[in-house]
């Protein structure tokens, strides 16, 4: 299996965003949250770093490309349990700039957290 992050599978319509957090529900493994709904197509996702807490473009930028690299490696983890019609936005809410190594373990915390969630 190829571990890519496709277009298709990019958060990207305004509508569905505004639903997702007017609508979703949350789980958190601090510094990361995830708002999720239960859609009836494919799992979309999308990323997000607060201009508040980053004030430079480049940070936000550097602290997205971590999140969407960590969700790559570790989306294997919603595949293999069949979860595939859900949107998902996953948000960096600290201030701090991260390295790989924390994104990476806090992304696997966070996707076994949604997991337990919707399983209930």
């Amino acid at each position: 299996m190829r571990l890519t992050f496709n277009k298709h599978e990019k958060l990207k319509s305004q509508k569905a965003i505004e639903q997702l957090f007017a609508e979703g529900k949350s789980v958190s493994a601090y510094p990361l949250r995830m708002v999720y709904l239960k859609k009836d197509k494919s799992i979309k996702v999308g990323v997000s770093v607060s201009k508040r807490n980053f004030k430079k473009a480049v940070d936000r930028i550097r602290v997205k490309r971590l999140l969407r690299e960590a969700y790559r490696l570790n989306k294997t983890m919603l595949i293999d349990h069949k979860i595939d019609n859900y949107t998902l936005m996953i948000l960096y809410i600290s201030k701090e700039m991260p390295d790989f190594k924390l994104v990476d373990a806090k992304m696997k915390t966070l996707l076994i957290k949604f997991k337990d969630h919707i399983s209930k």
